[in-house]
């Protein structure tokens, strides 16, 4: 299936933002390296990088979470599940060494002071990361609210881990946080907790 233009643009500016960050983007640069002409751009988005930058978060977004219910899906134990999604991120980072399509902290951290729009982006799909990991916990047993706040817990570990990861060239922060997960998972009885 072909993509559109505002896909395309959408695609490229995502990919842009995430590897060299928003404000080290510009609107040529997108244009240029989505083959699109200028006038698209500002057709597909009349108030410009902003409204561009949240459809990139929510493109993002949306891949990520994807990427993350298939590691999920490969495993009913939900710790063996949760290491396949980390397993998958560090293969990505060994690959490609960056953060395209592993996680929106570049952009979240880049953007959080000086765009509420984008902020606010970021902040629901980390959200809905966070209810990923809760749905799988709540399918394996675990009530509504400890899912809920495991589901912090993991997203707030595996984002961080990608971080140093990514800070300290290479993917041991992410090999600790596989192990810790199972201490972390494995410590709830919940069969006790339902």
């Amino acid at each position: 299936m072909k993509t559109t233009s505002r896909e395309r643009i959408i695609q490229t500016a995502s990919d842009l933002f995430q590897t060299k960050g928003y404000h080290a983007t510009g609107l040529n640069e997108i244009i240029k390296n989505s083959d699109s002409p200028k006038g698209s751009l500002y057709y597909y988005f009349p108030h410009g990088k902003e409204e561009l930058g949240v459809a990139a978060v929510r493109f993002a977004g949306n891949f990520i979470r994807q990427k993350i219910k298939n590691g999920l899906q490969r495993h009913t134990d939900p710790i063996l599940a949760i290491q396949e999604v980390i397993r998958g991120i560090k293969v990505a980072l060994d690959k490609e060494r960056k953060l395209n399509n592993t996680s929106l902290s570049l952009v979240a951290l880049e953007t959080y002071l000086s765009s509420e729009l984008l902020r606010t982006a970021c902040s629901q799909s980390f959200y809905e990361i966070e209810k990923i990991y809760a749905e799988k916990l709540i399918a394996s047993g675990f009530t509504e609210e400890k899912a809920a706040e495991l589901g912090i817990t993991i997203q707030t570990m595996v984002e961080g881990s990608i971080l140093l990861s990514v800070t300290h060239g290479n993917t041991s922060p992410l090999t600790i946080v596989s192990k810790e997960i199972e201490f972390l998972i494995s410590q709830y009885d919940i069969h006790v907790l339902k």
